[in-house]
């Protein structure tokens, strides 16, 4: 059962969802992108089918998004807000389970900033990395990808125009030996595929199942 919950950060809050998984085997902290909050039907169809598969979620919003602003927070206070969540979670969630974090587009590169900064996770999951604008391929978002040692995954629709296959497959190449690429076929930045008649919540649940197989890689149970 899902609880609305709120993380202090500076002198305001975060509005949350935390949906708690039977014997769960980890923790998520999964952000949004930048478009749409914690509440859209990508992020509730994923983070449900998450937890179904045993991974307990924590789903939260930025605060340009509490505060009904269109354009999302800049870089350093995007950050601040992942460390305190992130924080916040291990003191009264996590119970001991391994952490991972994961984040849509704008979130998921924020975390990675965060992981940068010294942030720590046993994983980190990317929906959607935004590798680059449509169009401009040869300016890329991925050079403080490179240092990090912590496993990533890429999970990338093959007809994302922020993330040429070709641009996102060499990345990865050159990251850490932990990391991995999956790519769902049809997919754009928002895993919609032309003609699927799926539901916005399923395009979100397609990714649980590989979201999974990777966290129970990097946090085996005993």
């Amino acid at each position: 059962m899902t609880q609305e919950l709120s993380i202090p950060f500076n002198d305001s809050e975060l509005s949350a969802i935390w949906s708690p998984a039977e014997q769960a085997s980890a923790m998520m902290i999964l952000a949004h992108g930048s478009g749409a909050g914690k509440d859209h039907d990508f992020m509730t169809g994923y983070a449900q089918a998450v937890t179904d598969l045993g991974i307990s979620v924590l789903s939260f919003n930025f605060p340009y998004m509490d505060a009904g602003k269109k354009f999302p927070d800049k870089a350093p206070t995007a950050i601040a807000v992942w460390h305190q969540v992130r924080a916040w979670a291990e003191e009264h969630l996590a119970d001991g389970l391994p952490i991972v974090v994961a984040g849509k587009s704008f979130g998921g590169r924020m975390a990675s900033l965060a992981i940068a900064d010294g942030m720590s996770a046993q994983a980190l999951i990317f929906l959607g990395y935004p590798l680059h604008a449509p169009k401009k391929e040869d300016k890329r978002r991925d050079e403080h990808l490179y240092p990090l040692t912590i496993p990533m995954l890429f999970l990338e629709g093959t007809k994302d125009p922020f993330a040429s296959p070709e641009k996102m497959e060499a990345v990865v190449a050159k990251l850490n030996g932990s990391s991995e690429l999956v790519w769902f076929e049809g997919g754009n930045h928002s895993f919609k595929v032309a003609r699927s008649q799926r539901t916005v919540a399923q395009d979100g649940a397609w990714l649980a199942e590989a979201t999974a197989g990777f966290i129970a890689k990097q946090c085996p149970q005993p």
